[in-house]
């Protein structure tokens, strides 16, 4: 069969979603919850691609606040080059930053400090005596993880031992989350929580791709944590997925280390390639909790029609046949039939399936979609159905610059 025209594309895609009043979304640049823009106070500068952890903190509350703001997006250093307006703001180039009435704030923990005096708390204080322990936790679990993940091992064995430390402190938060009777760390969530979220939820990625270490089958309470919070509106729309994170944190971290084990490597290829959803053998699904939601494809369809034009200029995807082949791929991605992409576009279906971001593009089930249809059509080349678009990077990810979508005003 021959696949839909871009115009009866267009047709299937979801509605425009409201980012300014909706949903937490990655792609807005002004929140409001239903104010005017005469209360903002806040201005908030964040990483264009949401790979930020400290950025998705500060995110994360001020959706759950529900605070007017705005946001300002700024380059990090391993996709692109910072900003010269940001580098006069904020001469070291950190990420994220603040202004709150006027006054320009760096590092999040100061920025969240200097919002819970504004504002109030998220239920608990920061300095609050029930949480200062477990923010001291917070920092243990991320050093025994980085110890795991970013130095290299000589052995497995050697490699064991690390993820035995790292265990002993995941053991440790799931006994707070004991202690409180789950699923939170104190009555509700709150920001004893939220200062878990961003690098608890690169830990189940990375942990996954390069260790082949399911963290929310191995720590149950850690699972139910991921459940309740997964049920969160708020955290759903900052959330990434295993195939960005394991891809955008080697430049952030300066390496991770694969430990080269049978279930590492399978893990690590099922990442990459699918399928997806990555179901496991026990039934549950270590990237999420929720059900896909009705309009998955549909939104993944809207997503790539808003960007298609800029996606196009790019080497991989130029042409008349990798317009095609776009266009098989989203027809199969809508469910309206497959058909085979022209022969030699296998190589650039791929190099888009790899450079989908989550939630920078769009949400973790829509992005599932997009992928599977994209591999699904890169397996009906006539000619060479198997070809890899060439590997991501792993000292930085200039691959991902996202100067031309701003240039085109579609970022």
């Amino acid at each position: 069969m021959e696949p839909l025209a871009w115009d009866a594309l267009a047709s299937r895609a979801a509605a425009p979603a409201d980012r300014v009043n909706g949903p937490t979304n990655a792609q807005a640049r002004l929140r409001l919850f239903g104010h005017s823009e005469a209360d903002i106070r806040v201005t908030l500068y964040r990483d264009h691609h949401a790979w930020c952890p400290y950025c998705q903190k500060v995110w994360l509350w001020l959706e759950e606040r529900r605070i007017p703001y705005r946001i300002r997006k700024v380059t990090m250093v391993c996709y692109g080059d910072k900003e010269a307006w940001y580098r006069q703001r904020v001469p070291s180039g950190m990420l994220p930053a603040l202004e709150l009435d006027g006054r320009l704030i760096t590092e999040s923990d100061r920025i969240l400090e200097a919002l819970e005096r504004a504002f109030g708390p998220l239920q608990a204080s920061l300095l609050a005596a029930e949480v200062m322990p477990l923010r001291q936790l917070e920092r243990l679990l991320f050093r025994t993880w980085c110890s795991w993940l970013c130095q290299p091992h000589r052995d497995l064995a050697s490699d064991r031992q690390s993820q035995l430390q790292f265990q002993r402190t995941a053991a440790a938060m799931e006994a707070e989350l004991e202690r409180s009777g789950g699923p939170w760390l104190l009555e509700s969530f709150s920001s004893a929580d939220l200062v878990f979220v961003p690098y608890v939820e690169r830990m189940n990625a990375s942990l996954a791709y390069y260790k082949g270490f399911l963290l929310r089958q191995e720590h149950p309470a850690l699972h139910r944590w991921f459940t309740a919070l997964e049920q969160r509106r708020t955290y759903r729309g900052t959330q990434g997925d295993f195939h960005t994170h394991a891809h955008d944190l080697p430049p952030q971290m300066g390496g991770c280390f694969a430990n080269g084990s049978d279930s590492q490597r399978a893990l690590a290829q099922r990442i990459d390639t699918g399928p997806w959803p990555l179901t496991m053998a026990s039934g549950a699904d270590p990237e999420t909790s929720e059900p896909e939601p009705e309009d998955a494809a549909s939104v993944a369809l809207a997503r790539m029609l808003r960007h298609r034009k800029v996606l196009q200029q790019r080497p991989a995807l130029a042409g008349e046949a990798m317009d095609q082949a776009l266009r098989c791929a989203l027809t199969t991605l809508i469910g309206a039939g497959s058909c085979p992409p022209p022969p030699g576009t296998a190589a650039g279906l791929r190099n888009l399936r790899d450079r989908i971001s989550v939630p920078r593009d769009m949400p973790l089930q829509a992005a599932r979609r997009l992928r599977q249809a994209l591999e699904a059509t890169a397996l009906l080349d006539p000619t060479a159905p198997r070809v890899q678009a060439p590997a991501l990077p792993l000292r930085h990810r200039r691959d991902q610059d996202p100067r031309p979508f701003l240039e085109s005003c579609l970022g």
